[in-house]
């Protein structure tokens, strides 16, 4: 066994005997605060409600008076009108554009470093391959500084996660209800914490792109 590969199995044993010793909360929810100090994934097909779930996050922790960032690899990110109108304050947003997934992860971990940041939202699309090792700090830092760290991630609910530090997984999905709203869903695959026995829903207005 190579000395990075020891490094990497000491950090994963950290990360889940920190997991097993976190008492569970009665009611798990989809928030910025129990999502913090945790390495996230949300996953959808073809974006459903995807971004819209990110955004709840985002206004969660703008309503905390937390710092978030929001880091796109690739040429796409977010169309910022249907932002603006859900509600978040891009003045107060710091928005970072990387040219892959792996260069993302490297930009969350200095932001995560820095203490400074209470939600970072890493939208990595279609080709979500982070290394082990970067993963094992992400999950660290985030552990460390109290911050929800979540992945955006392009996949059916059947593939797999990013990988084993990942401690939350969710699938979105959403229904239309009239012509301008709409009920998304975010069904919980995996949670170190509570289990994967949960849901969160909510009923939204539905503006062109955001979901």
């Amino acid at each position: 066994m190579s000395a990075l590969q020891a490094i990497d199995l000491r950090g994963l044993r950290t990360h889940l005997d920190w997991a097993a010793a976190t008492p569970r909360t009665e009611t798990p929810l989809w928030s910025r605060e129990q999502l913090a100090g945790r390495l996230c994934e949300l996953s959808s097909i073809s974006g459903a409600a995807l971004l819209t779930s990110a955004f709840r996050l985002v206004l969660d922790a703008q309503m905390e008076e937390e710092p978030a960032a929001w880091i796109a690899a690739g040429p796409d990110t977010f169309f910022v009108p249907d932002a603006v109108e859900s509600g978040v304050d891009l003045d107060a947003l710091v928005v970072i554009r990387v040219p892959d997934a792996q260069s993302a992860g490297r930009a969350a971990d200095r932001l995560l470093r820095s203490g400074a940041f209470g939600l970072i939202v890493m939208d990595l699309n279609f080709n979500p391959t982070i290394s082990v090792p970067l993963q094992t700090r992400l999950a660290q830092q985030a552990r460390t500084h109290d911050a929800a760290l979540l992945c955006l991630t392009s996949k059916a609910r059947s593939a797999p996660s990013l990988g084993s530090m990942v401690s939350l997984r969710g699938q979105t999905s959403c229904r239309r209800l009239e012509v301008d709203r709409f009920r998304y869903r975010i069904e919980i695959l995996k949670d170190r914490l509570h289990g994967p026995s949960w849901s969160h829903t909510e009923v939204c207005r539905g503006p062109d792109g955001l979901h």
